[in-house]
């Protein structure tokens, strides 16, 4: 096989050859880091492509068999290897901690061969592709175009062919926005689908959930029956699926109601060539035969910005045990700027404060509950925009106070945090392009527990606007 034949496959693709031995994983693995080595330097999208990756360990008969697989720098973790979390503060750090996820993982037979790149300690309420520790991961679209955050590598070097699959995580649109902005399939599952053991149920106050980027939405099919499961000391026991997710894959949509954002649910406006995307898809909806009605914000702004801000603020909270834990301390030589002005407001908010935060994230449960009822799906933009230029709000910007940097993250992540808090499952699809060439992202959001209608809504859109055939300018085999 030949380097650009590896990148023009997805995952299922790739270990479909492993199976009828056309091809050996550890082949592929040569590949991906063949591709590494062309591409990364041009992207900084992989920390780490492991030495030893041509002998890691991996399910020969798993679904995505012999499969290479890049590990985000934060969150699930592998034992014994490096996790960083894109902070000066957890430099040299080695996790003891073998994770459920990359347990299924392995069970599933995808090799992991890296870590890729994160804004520092996942904050990616900027969602930019920047840190301290790590520098600047560029898009393969457009260099000088942000690839998003916090899955910020995973996103670019799955865009750019290096792997077609790797680990994404998302508390307020972490997996979603960089797969919106380098054209993937970026799905957030439901509360409680996917476990965080043993070390990270429920993470993020709730509001994080891991699963992973990829090209195709047949491999979003194939992922979710690889990676979902409970765990014993899981907080959730969420009610299985009916069938195979992979099985959803040939089975018909029954006609939806489907409720669609055509204004802003915040500050900032939606971009003409956005606006104009959401309307086709929901044309391309109707005429697939589902019901379409336009809908307006079911949230409340103000308690949408005491739930983010007050997020970050306990986050960072934290950071005093992982402090003393290392041996270090939380100051400007471990800790990015505005991570830093979290910090330091945690340190003076009262114990009360936690109190706010969960009241607002009740309010925005019931207002959508309610707003919603009435719909089976609903239809957004990703993003009211298109990935914007680096250094654009980030969290090594000098001087920017906590309160702009939140209003600033709100106003462009406005369709996309608020279904981490009522915990429903969504979706960002690439289905457009902008006149620049930039990747337009469009979410589908189904109801609690129900992939499956995503899995089947997502597989009509992919043959209705297929996206396949579309590659960015950095990537293997193009000039």
């Amino acid at each position: 096989m030949k380097l650009h034949e590896y990148s023009s496959h997805d995952a299922t693709g790739l270990a479909e050859q492993v199976r009828r031995r056309e091809v050996t994983a550890v082949e592929l693995i040569r590949l991906a880091r063949e591709a590494h080595d062309q591409i990364n330097p041009t992207i900084n999208a992989v920390i780490e492509f492991y030495e030893d990756a041509e002998s890691v360990s991996g399910s020969d008969t798993g679904p995505f068999a012999g499969v290479p697989f890049l590990r985000k720098d934060i969150g699930a973790s592998e034992a014994g290897r490096l996790q960083e979390q894109g902070s000066r503060l957890f430099q040299g750090f080695r996790s003891t901690v073998e994770s459920y996820f990359m347990q299924r993982a392995r069970a599933g037979g995808l090799r992991i061969v890296g870590r890729t790149t994160t804004p520092e300690l996942g904050v990616g309420m900027a969602r930019m592709s920047e840190s301290l520790a790590n520098g600047i991961t560029r898009n393969p679209w457009q260099l000088d175009r942000t690839s998003g955050g916090s899955s910020s590598g995973s996103a670019a070097a799955v865009a750019a062919g290096i792997v077609p699959i790797a680990h994404a995580s998302d508390s307020l649109g972490s997996t979603r926005t960089p797969a919106a902005f380098c054209g993937l399939v970026g799905l957030n599952p439901s509360r409680g689908r996917i476990s965080g053991g043993p070390d990270h149920q429920d993470s993020g106050l709730g509001l994080g959930r891991t699963f992973v980027v990829c090209r195709t939405v047949r491999d979003m099919a194939a992922a979710l029956d690889v990676f979902s499961g409970t765990h014993p000391g899981d907080p959730f026991v969420i009610a299985p699926p009916e069938r195979a997710y992979v099985e959803e894959l040939g089975r018909p949509t029954a006609r939806l109601r489907v409720g669609v954002a055509t204004s802003p649910w915040g500050e900032r406006k939606i971009e003409p060539e956005i606006g104009a995307a959401v309307e086709r898809t929901a044309k391309s909806l109707e005429m697939i035969g589902h019901l379409v009605e336009e809908m307006s914000s079911p949230y409340a702004l103000t308690d949408m910005r005491t739930v983010e801000a007050g997020a970050c603020v306990m986050w960072m909270s934290a950071l005093d045990d992982a402090a003393r834990a290392l041996g270090r301390a939380v100051n400007e030589q471990t800790v990015d700027p505005v991570n830093l002005e979290f910090y330091q407001a945690a340190q003076r908010l009262p114990l009360s404060y936690a109190g706010e935060v969960f009241e607002a994230q009740r309010k925005i449960r019931a207002d959508v509950g309610e707003a919603i009822k009435g719909f089976d799906i609903l239809l957004t933009p990703t993003l009211p925009c298109t990935a914007l230029p680096h250094s654009t709000r980030t969290t090594i910007t000098e001087g920017v106070t906590i309160d702009q940097f939140r209003d600033a993250s709100q106003s462009l992540y406005q369709f996309q945090g608020v279904f981490n808090i009522t915990g429903q499952p969504s979706v960002s699809l690439p289905l457009f392009h902008d006149g620049e060439g930039l990747p337009i992202g469009i979410q589908i959001v189904a109801r609690f527990g129900d992939e499956a209608t995503l899995v089947r809504v997502a597989r009509d859109l992919e043959q209705a606007i297929p996206w396949s055939s579309r590659r960015p300018p950095v990537f293997p085999g193009c000039s």
